[in-house]
Parts: C-alpha cells; sequence; structure tokens
C-alpha cells in the first residue's frame, strides 16, 4: 500500500469533498480517507497510481481556498535511505542523472517506475540516510531543461517492515510458479523472455477487437499473457506490446498481431506492407548482431528479409531499447522473429548464468544495484508493469576489502570521453565505483591504445569497468554490429604463475572454456621488484570479469598454500 498525506487543508475540507476531488480527476481511492485537522491521509495499492496523484494535485489544486500539498506519508522515523526522483527529462542521458546523484553520496541503486506520465521517474537508494537528505534538500526544484525535479521520500520496506523470514518478497514469483517446493528444491525451469514489439498506434484497436474479443482469443490460443501498453508514451505514432508465453507461444501470438495489423492495413489501403518491429535491450544487441554482422547477415539470407537496427544514439533515460525492424512478407518476418528471438534468449540466458557466476565469485556484490550499463540501470531487460519482480540481494559492503589494481588498455581516441569535461566524467566514475582511476601517459606518440590503473576492491573493480566497457560501446568506439572486447593486465606472484598455466596448459585451457576470456600468462617474464608478473585477459565484460575472479581464487588459494 502506499499511503498518501495530503496537506494544507482548509478546516472547511470534509472526507467526501476529498473523495469527489479525487474523483473528478480519475483518481479512485483504495480506502477511506482519514481526514485530521488540516490534514488527511488516503491510501492507493500502487505506486503507479499514487505518482498520478501527487503529479496530477500537489500544487496544483484548490479546495475551498486553498492550494493542496500531496507526498508519499513516511514518518520523520522511517525516513530512510530511499527517495524518489519525478518530473526527469524523458531524454535524460543515464550518466548525466548518474552524475547528479553521485555528488550527493554513494548511490547503491537506482530503479526506474513505468509509468503513465510523460516524465521519468526513478527510485534512488543511498547508502545512509544523511546522504538521501542532502539529496532531497539540493534536488528539490532542481532546475534541468525547463523541467523542475520533485523528490519525496518513500517508504523503505527494511526500515517499516522487514520481511518475515521463508517468504518471498512481493513482486516476485510465487513458489509455487518457481517450481520449487517447501523443502526448498526446485526443478529446472526455463527462464522466461517475453517478446517485445512496437506496433503502429493505428491498429491498436483492430489488435484489441471489439470489447477485445480479439486480444482475449489470441492470449487463448497462443496460451498466452499479451500487455498493451496503451498508456506508454502518449501521442506517439508506436505502441508497445509484451508478449509473456513459451517461445512458440510468443512465435504464434506476434503471427496473429502481424496478420491482424495487415488485414487492418489492406482493408484501410493505410499502408502496403507492415514490417514487424522488435524491441530488445541494447545490452543483448551485439550478441544478436555477431562479429562483422555475420547472424544477422545469415538470418536475413535464411529468411529473406531486411533487418535494421536503430542506433545507440536513441537510447535515453525513458528508453534502454533498441528497435529492430524487420521488413519482408508477414511469412518471412515470422521465420526472422524465431531466429532472432533465439539469439537474443541464449544472450540474455548466457548474461544470468555469468551474473549468477559474479555473484557467488564475489560475497555480497549487488548487481542489480551496480548500475554499470550506460543504457539502462539494471542488468537485465526489464518488463514494464512487472516492479520489483527483479529483487536485488541486499547490499553487504566487503568488511575487509583487499585493494586489486586492474591496468585496462583502451583505444587511444577513447581517452577523451572517459576523462570527460574537465575531468569531471573520471571524477564521477571514481565516486560512484568507489576506486582510484587514473589514465597512464602514451607511451609514444603512436601509440593506439592507453592504459587505465584502477585500484580498489572486487566490487569496485566490476563497476569500474563495466562503465568504462559501456562508454566505449556508447560512444560508438567500437563497430555497433560487434561486442566491446577489452585487454586487462592483473598481476600475480611469480611463484604462483604456474599454477595458473597448470600442468601442460590445463588449467588455463580450463579458465578459457569456462570464461570464454583469452587468457595469457607470457613464459619469459622477469618478475618485478614484488615478484610479481603479469596475466593477460582479452574479451568482453563478462568474460574479463569472470576470469579475473577465478585467477584471483587460484592465486589466494596458492597464498594460503604457502602460509601453511
Amino acid at each position: 500500500m502506499n499511503k498518501l498525506y495530503i496537506g494544507n487543508l482548509s478546516p472547511a475540507a470534509t472526507a467526501d469533498d476529498l473523495k469527489q476531488l479525487f474523483g473528478e480527476r480519475k483518481l479512485p481511492l483504495a480506502g477511506q480517507v482519514l481526514l485530521k485537522s488540516g490534514y488527511a491521509f488516503v491510501d492507493y495499492p500502487d505506486q503507479n497510481w499514487a505518482i498520478r496523484a501527487i503529479e496530477t494535485l500537489s500544487g496544483k489544486v484548490e479546495l475551498h481556498g486553498k492550494v493542496m500539498e500531496v507526498d508519499y506519508s513516511v514518518p520523520k522515523k522511517l525516513r530512510s535511505r530511499k527517495i524518489q526522483i519525478r518530473n526527469i527529462p524523458p531524454h535524460l542521458q543515464w550518466e548525466v542523472l548518474d552524475g547528479l546523484l553521485a555528488q550527493y553520496g554513494m548511490v547503491e541503486n537506482v530503479e526506474q517506475v513505468n509509468t503513465d506520465t510523460e516524465t521519468a521517474v526513478v527510485n534512488v537508494t543511498y547508502a545512509t540516510k544523511e546522504e538521501a537528505k542532502v539529496a532531497i534538500e539540493k534536488l528539490s526544484d532542481h532546475q534541468f531543461e525547463n523541467y523542475s525535479f520533485k523528490l519525496s521520500y518513500i517508504p523503505d520496506e527494511e526500515v517499516s517492515s522487514p520481511p518475515p523470514p521463508q517468504r518471498s518478497r512481493r513482486g516476485g514469483h510465487s513458489s509455487r510458479e518457481r517450481g520449487s517446493s517447501p523443502g526448498g528444491s526446485s526443478q529446472p525451469k526455463q527462464l522466461e523472455f517475453p517478446l517485445r514489439m512496437l506496433v503502429p498506434t493505428q491498429f491498436v484497436g483492430a489488435i484489441i477487437g471489439k470489447e477485445g474479443l480479439t486480444i482475449k482469443n489470441l492470449t487463448k490460443q497462443t496460451q498466452s499473457k499479451v500487455d498493451i501498453h496503451r498508456k506508454e508514451n502518449a501521442g506517439a505514432a508506436e505502441k508497445p506490446i509484451t508478449i509473456h508465453a513459451t517461445p512458440e507461444g510468443c512465435s504464434e501470438a506476434c503471427r496473429m498481431i502481424l496478420e491482424i495489423m495487415q488485414k487492418e492495413a489492406d482493408e484501410t489501403k493505410l499502408a502496403e506492407e507492415i514490417p514487424l518491429k522488435i524491441l530488445a535491450h541494447n545490452s543483448l544487441v551485439g550478441r544478436l548482431i555477431g562479429k562483422e554482422g555475420r547472424n544477422l547477415k545469415k538470418i536475413e539470407q535464411d529468411t529473406g528479409t531486411k533487418i535494421t537496427i536503430s542506433p545507440l544514439q536513441d537510447l535515453t533515460i525513458y528508453n534502454p531499447e533498441r528497435t529492430i525492424t524487420v521488413k519482408g512478407s508477414t511469412e518471412a518476418c515470422c521465420s526472422a522473429e524465431v531466429e532472432i528471438m533465439k539469439k537474443l534468449r541464449e544472450a540474455y540466458e548466457s548474461d544470468v548464468v555469468a551474473i549468477n557466476q559474479q555473484a557467488n565469485l564475489i560475497p555480497g556484490l549487488n548487481l542489480s544495484a551496480l548500475g554499470i550499463f550506460s543504457s539502462g540501470l539494471s542488468v537485465f531487460p526489464s518488463t514494464p508493469g512487472a516492479q520489483g519482480s527483479a529483487t536485488a540481494t541486499p547490499y553487504h559492503p566487503f568488511a575487509l576489502p583487499e585493494q586489486e589494481v586492474v591496468n585496462l588498455f583502451i583505444p587511444t581516441q577513447a581517452v577523451g570521453a572517459i576523462i570527460g569535461k574537465k575531468g569531471q566524467h573520471i571524477k564521477q566514475l571514481a565516486r560512484f565505483a568507489g576506486a582510484s582511476i587514473k589514465i597512464a601517459p602514451a607511451e609514444g606518440p603512436d601509440a593506439s591504445e592507453r592504459m587505465v590503473i584502477i585500484t580498489g576492491p572486487p566490487e569496485a573493480q566490476f563497476k569500474a569497468q563495466g562503465r568504462i566497457f559501456g562508454k566505449l560501446k556508447e560512444e560508438n568506439f567500437f563497430n555497433p554490429k560487434e561486442e566491446v572486447k577489452l585487454e586487462a593486465h592483473i598481476k600475480v606472484p611469480s611463484f604462483a604463475a604456474g599454477r595458473v598455466i597448470g600442468k601442460g596448459g590445463k588449467t588455463v585451457n580450463e579458465l578459457q572454456n569456462l570464461t570464454s576470456a583469452e587468457v595469457i600468462v607470457p613464459r619469459d617474464q622477469t618478475p618485478d621488484e614484488n615478484e610479481e608478473v603479469i596475466v593477460k585477459i582479452i574479451g568482453h565484460f563478462f568474460a574479463s570479469q569472470t576470469a579475473q575472479r577465478k585467477i584471483r581464487e587460484i592465486v589466494q588459494q596458492v597464498k594460503q598454500q604457502e602460509q601453511k
């Protein structure tokens, strides 16, 4: 329940007055109005309705001659680390918002709230309540391109009502849906990966049908759940549709929607051929494209379609997804959909595995709080309307974080983007990650790469490196059709190098197979003054991270044995 406080009420205001006022503005109340002298409380079961009530009424509506104030009801003793920021420009880049938030403290989590408002809304969790308080004071009514930020405290479940043991949090799947038994064992279940489509707004009515009959028939036949986000992006020429089903159910629903739109277009002569438009989270698109565009070319050749992908520049705070446009006959588009979704699903499942590995390798690592991807606040593709369904693990800072040094090599021409104007970007990045980040001087006038020296504990390494990988992708320093792969160097004690290599190269080969990264331990190295040698790791972000953690693990084991 989202309890709202209504302040600055006239003594003449009654509960019926408030009910009528809310009703007239299509803001139906979930329960009774609790009226006090000069203020009142109302409940909303849904955060979106609560946001809509605040946006519609606060400071804008008079009752008996007094302008009402509406905000979340959070008692002072429960004001914690969680705040909500509303009225954010929809085109604001994540990076700019991150920089703003980081000025007031360590941000643990940022979650976008899917609302019907044209501006963006995010919930932010700071490391301490003092930092959250400063952010509220400094950012309230902060002006950005004629938009004035609106901030509120929001209830912090950990403070107000800790979840009882043995129960899953609200918003996730129930244990029955997950296939787990009371004893805790679970059957392997295929990860749900919904199909997201964009359809022209003029065809939405035909897809729903008279009294909703067409959409009901579609969901029944395909055994799917279909969400048409009609209120998203008011006035837009296209609307998103999310289809939850098995891969076969998604494909069948896609086919039926394309056929409905084509029939409607033929009858109204609005368009000759309707393209299929699939939405995909930016973090998955590189692997759909494949090296030098091979995957995409093969799908085009096999299905007889023409496929284009929207540019990275179109990504904003309100749009972490790329649009994949498929042109061809309905039959050809349907065949392409199967292949495209297969690749995206594989990439998604691979990320889930990699993320789980990272969570196991770094105890207490709060992956969904890292915000390392510039195109979205979460590692996972988000599904509108499924707020809170991927609950973050509690944040546990390292008790004794061990300082690690990683040298990451970036293209020379990317140095300016990493440093930013007057050094702002690298300062924000260091503050965000909790790491020291320095760029070494160029080795010569024609050096094609520069070394970035990152010093910090494992979690800081993960955050800093992730942001650098994301920045290079976003700024187009790599071909849009290829995955960002960088070379990282870590140092290990010379006495442990043999264990990293393994007998006959067995360990290093296993490492490469496990992580998909290239791992090189140059054999003829002279140890440095600290008796350490370099291990080179080349790969995309998750591959590199997993390899780094595994190598550190091996070194730790060797050190423990040496001490014994």
